[in-house]
C-alpha cells in the first residue's frame, strides 16, 4: 500500500487553508490542522481557523478539538495523526496535512523521542525555580548541562527546556542523543510543499488579516473567554492576538497600541516560522505573488506528485 502524505507548510498568513482544502476537494480526502493553537474550542478569530462553511466542506482533524484548559503536546498530535492516516490511507484517500506549527510538522516526519518516563516531583521543583528566577534561569541551566540541546530551543518555551532537563536528570544523556537514534516503526512518503511569499507582501497580509480580526470581534471573544473563568497564562491564551489584547483589556495599553503590537508580533512570529521551515531541505517552496495564484497551487502540487 502506497502511503502518500501530503504536507502544506508555510508562516502565517500564507495561504495554507485554502490550498489545502482545494487539494482535499480534489482528493477526495481529509486535512490534519498541524496548528498548535486551532486545537482549542473557542479561541477561534485570532487562530484564523477555518470558516464553519469550509469546515462543513472538508473535515478537518485537531480543529475545535479540545477545551482551551486542557494540555496537548506534539507527542499525542504524532500519535493520534498516525492513526489519522493510517485510516485514509486504507480507504484509498491521500492524507493532507496543513500547518505553521513547525515542530509538529517534524514530529509526523521524523519522529518524536517519547520514551523516557515523566518525573513528576522533580517537574515541580523546576517549576518552583522558574516561578521564582524566570524563565531564562531554567535555559541558563540548559546551557550548562546540555548546549547541544539549550542551541535548538529559546528560553521562553520553558515546557521543552523542562523536557530537556528532565530527560537528562533520569537518563544521565542528553534529550538530543535519543532524539538522534529514535526511529519510528511506520514511516509515510512525505511530499513537503511550502508556500512563499515575498516578505512585504506576506507582511501587508498579516496587517490585513489582523485588521479583520478586531473587526469581526476579537475583543468580544477574548472578553468572553475570560468571563468563563480561563485564565490568561494557559496555553490556549498565550499566543499572538490574545495576550495584547489582555493588556489592553486589563487597561495597561490602548486598543491601538494592542493592534500594532499584535500586527508586530504577528511578523515577527512569522519570521521565526521561516527560520524553522528553511531548515527543512526536503520543503520544495511554492513562490506566491498574489492571492490569486494561491488557485493554481493544487493543481501544481498534483502534477509534481504526478497526480494529473
Amino acid at each position: 500500500m502506497e502511503r502518500k502524505v501530503i504536507i502544506i507548510a508555510g508562516p502565517t498568513c500564507s495561504g495554507k487553508t485554502k490550498v489545502a482544502i482545494d487539494l482535499a476537494k480534489k482528493l477526495n480526502t481529509e486535512i490534519v490542522s498541524a496548528d498548535s493553537r486551532q486545537v482549542y474550542k473557542s479561541v477561534n478569530i485570532g487562530t484564523a481557523k477555518p470558516s464553519l462553511e469550509e469546515l462543513e466542506k472538508i473535515r478537518h482533524h485537531f480543529i475545535d478539538y479540545i477545551d482551551p484548559s486542557e494540555d496537548f503536546n506534539v507527542s499525542r498530535f504524532e500519535t493520534e495523526s498516525i492513526a489519522i492516516f493510517l485510516r485514509l490511507l486504507k480507504a484509498g484517500k491521500i492524507p493532507v496535512v496543513a500547518g505553521g506549527t513547525g515542530l509538529y510538522i517534524k514530529a509526523l516526519t521524523d519522529g518524536i523521542f517519547n520514551t523516557v518516563d515523566s518525573d513528576e516531583e522533580y517537574r515541580s521543583l523546576l517549576k518552583g525555580k522558574m516561578i521564582k528566577y524566570g524563565k531564562d534561569f531554567l535555559y541558563d541551566e540548559l546551557e550548562k548541562l546540555d548546549p547541544v540541546s539549550a542551541s535548538k530551543m529559546l528560553p521562553q518555551n520553558w515546557k521543552r527546556v523542562m523536557r530537556a532537563l528532565e530527560v537528562l536528570h533520569l537518563t544521565g544523556k542528553p534529550i538530543w542523543e535519543f532524539q538522534e537514534t529514535y526511529r519510528r516503526e511506520i514511516d509515510f512518503e512525505f511530499h513537503q510543499y511550502g508556500l512563499l511569499w515575498e516578505r512585504q507582501m506576506l507582511y501587508n497580509n498579516i496587517e490585513k488579516r489582523v485588521d479583520r480580526m478586531i473587526n469581526s470581534g476579537l475583543v468580544d471573544e477574548i472578553k468572553y473567554l475570560l468571563e468563563q473563568g480561563y485564565s490568561k497564562e494557559i496555553n490556549a491564551l498565550n499566543t499572538v492576538g490574545y495576550k495584547e489584547i489582555i493588556d489592553y483589556l486589563e487597561n495597561n495599553i490602548s486598543l491601538e497600541r494592542a493592534v500594532e503590537l499584535i500586527k508586530r508580533n504577528t511578523r515577527r512570529y512569522a519570521k521565526r516560522q521561516m527560520t524553522w521551515f528553511r531548515k527543512n531541505n526536503k520543503i520544495k517552496w511554492m513562490q506566491i505573488n498574489s492571492e490569486e495564484e494561491l488557485i493554481t497551487v493544487s493543481d501544481l502540487i498534483l502534477k509534481d506528485i504526478k497526480f494529473i
